[in-house]
């Protein structure tokens, strides 16, 4: 993939920064000291968007221009390099999903009558649109329909990293479309199963958990839904170590859940659960038959596999 220059629409561009000019610059007299175009450094930057900088050229000519009227070297000169919107202005990459699955409170039988249903999957682009100059983008993200589909690479990376909506995703019991490239994938699934679930799962939910303290402190409250899926993770990772499977839907937890969720179980009993719970997923650490890490090669085989099938028109 293309990787374009890290820009942000609302950068401010500190002093130093080199830069294009939008216009041109032109003296008292009306004659042109600078076309647009000319490159210039900031040596005065706004404080926001609304401001105005201070921009000299190389002859020493200063220049006062509002944001509008500049642009970050680098970016300019990338021009639409590396720019995936291209690609998915031009074409409809929805139409190459391979993989379409329900997970969230649907798939881990906590809905209720409030809750969405959140699609998430995989998606492979035509081998020419991968390797444009424009690429394509990592994730396709539709929060009207609450889809969200990532490039086959960057599930696959995410899966060996074991993100947990991404191990979902292959362990999900509502599966609503699976190619024959995709079923492949699902069938040897327990290739990105490692003890990496132990770090990724106890780093999200300790951090998280910190950050409910502090709302706790400073707000007397927290947000219970966070809470019981956090709660929820715990349990799903010590599954994870304990059984060589993810186990998306909760069981016999759900009612201890949904009694967290509807903000019944007093903060001390959940922080109870919470830390019986750590505990558990450190024995089952200890006790894991999963490798220290999951088995790279294979995952490297299934993506060459399927960037050769993305050669073909039809979806593999």
């Amino acid at each position: 993939m293309t990787h374009p220059t890290h820009y942000h629409e609302n950068l401010i561009f500190s002093p130093g920064t080199q830069v294009v000019v939008l216009r041109d610059i032109v003296g008292q007299n009306g004659r042109t000291l600078h076309p647009r175009g000319a490159v210039g450094v900031v040596v005065r930057a706004p404080l926001d968007l609304a401001g105005i900088y201070r921009i000299r050229f190389p002859d020493g000519v200063e220049e006062s221009l509002n944001t509008s009227e500049v642009a970050l070297l680098a970016k300019h000169k990338e021009g639409d390099i590396g720019n995936n919107k291209v690609t998915s202005e031009r074409n409809d990459l929805y139409e190459r999903v391979i993989l379409q699955c329900i997970i969230g409170s649907q798939a881990y039988g906590l809905s209720d009558s409030e809750s969405d249903i959140d699609r998430r999957g995989i998606y492979l682009p035509p081998a020419d649109l991968h390797w444009s100059l424009y690429g394509v983008p990592e994730q396709l993200e539709c929060e009207k329909t609450q889809e969200a589909y990532w490039e086959l690479q960057k599930f696959i990376v995410l899966a060996l990293k074991a993100n947990p909506n991404v191990l979902e995703c292959l362990y999900s019991p509502l599966v609503e479309k699976a190619t024959p490239l995709a079923q492949q994938l699902l069938a040897q699934r327990e290739i990105f199963l490692s003890r990496l679930v132990y770090q990724t799962f106890n780093g999200y939910v300790l951090s998280q958990f910190k950050k409910m303290q502090a709302d706790l402190r400073n707000q007397g409250q927290v947000k219970w839904k966070h809470v019981m899926h956090l709660i929820r993770l715990l349990i799903c990772g010590t599954r994870v170590l304990n059984e060589g499977t993810v186990q998306v839907e909760v069981g016999e937890h759900r009612e201890q859940l949904l009694a967290i969720k509807r903000g019944e179980m007093p903060w001390e009993e959940t922080e109870r659960w919470r830390r019986q719970l750590h505990v558990d997923f450190d024995k089952a650490l200890a006790n894991t038959r999963l490798p220290e890490r999951p088995d790279y090669e294979q995952a490297n085989s299934f993506l060459l596999q399927a960037r050769r099938a993305a050669l073909s028109a039809e979806l593999p």
